[in-house]
């Protein structure tokens, strides 16, 4: 390469590098900040009135209750049950630990289930009827588009309704 054509190349790499915006290593500048939630600093508080008792939440983004965005976590304990019930909205749903089995259907029948294991994601369509239960301590993570709401097929079984 000739000598100009060493020179052009050097001025090309000093353009683009100038072109990138300088950042210092403190930063505060919160909205170009990433949000980051480790597991193991979590706030965990105790579930939702829409869940049985025993559930605990973590809110990792947005407000659930809430139109836009969210995202949280629910750890329950070993063979937790969730009776029928159906969401307005799709859900989205990935297992992060335990073992989540999934029922289809209006009454809560453990052996038709089908095991979710860590790592595994599902979606399933709004007003599906359907119904949970777990194996071992079990963390599951939800996402999608607020408000999100648990409507349940017998009214008995919904805890909002109970003392």
């Amino acid at each position: 390469m000739s000598r100009y054509g060493t020179l052009a190349a050097r001025a090309v790499v000093v353009a683009l590098v100038s072109c990138v915006p300088a950042r210092s290593v403190g930063h505060d500048d919160k909205e170009t900040m990433p949000s980051l939630s480790k597991a193991d600093a979590l706030k965990w508080k105790d579930g939702p009135p829409s869940l049985p008792p025993g559930a605990q939440i973590a809110i990792l983004e947005g407000n659930p209750a809430k139109p836009g965005p969210f995202v949280f976590r629910v750890k329950v304990p070993d063979g937790y049950k969730i009776p029928p019930h159906t969401h307005p909205k799709s859900e989205r749903v990935t297992v992060i630990s335990g073992t989540f089995n999934l029922g289809m259907g209006d009454k809560f029948d453990a052996t038709k289930t089908e095991a979710l294991p860590a790592g595994t994601y599902g979606t399933w369509p709004a007003g599906m009827k359907h119904f949970v239960w777990v194996k071992g301590e079990t963390v599951v993570q939800f996402h999608g588009d607020g408000p999100w709401v648990i409507e349940y097929l017998n009214p008995a079984d919904d805890p909002r309704t109970k003392k």
